[in-house]
């Protein structure tokens, strides 16, 4: 009788260790399932933030040129977007350029990237030339 006793509670033992690791497995599976829904809306929030930042220094870039204190008049000044914002011809208006500007628009804490910084380095060491290409009329 001791020995079926034994064995019954052996059987019952194993069924509840069974039970508890397919409950504790199911009970996993949903905590995980709500960690990783909360992490994706996370991510979603980030990621609509860092489009509206985007969108809004892009909106920045275009309208730059009418905004106070724009070192060139809007006119004079040609848009590119990258790998700089405006390439810009003072005196233009005036059809006699007198300087060639070239402005890369930043705002808030952004930096400049090393293309940019590129640039910049090639203009201060007058690393500038101009050319004509001409096209040959026999092609």
């Amino acid at each position: 009788m001791n020995e079926f006793l034994i064995v019954i509670g052996i059987i019952c033992f194993v069924v509840l260790v069974f039970l508890a690791f397919f409950a504790g497995k199911s009970l996993g599976k949903r905590y995980m399932f709500d960690v990783m829904q909360h992490v994706v809306e996370e991510e979603k929030k980030k990621a609509i933030e860092k489009s509206r930042h985007v969108l809004k220094g892009q909106f920045n870039e275009h309208l730059s040129p009418f905004m106070e204190n724009f070192p060139v008049k809007a006119s004079e000044c040609r848009f590119m977007g990258a790998p700089i914002d405006f390439i810009c011809f003072s005196g233009l208006d005036e059809k006699n350029v007198e300087e060639v500007v070239f402005i890369e628009v930043k705002s808030g804490k952004a930096q400049m990237n090393a293309t940019e910084r590129s640039i910049k380095r090639a203009i201060e060491n007058k690393n500038v030339r101009f050319e004509t290409y001409r096209i040959s009329d026999k092609e």
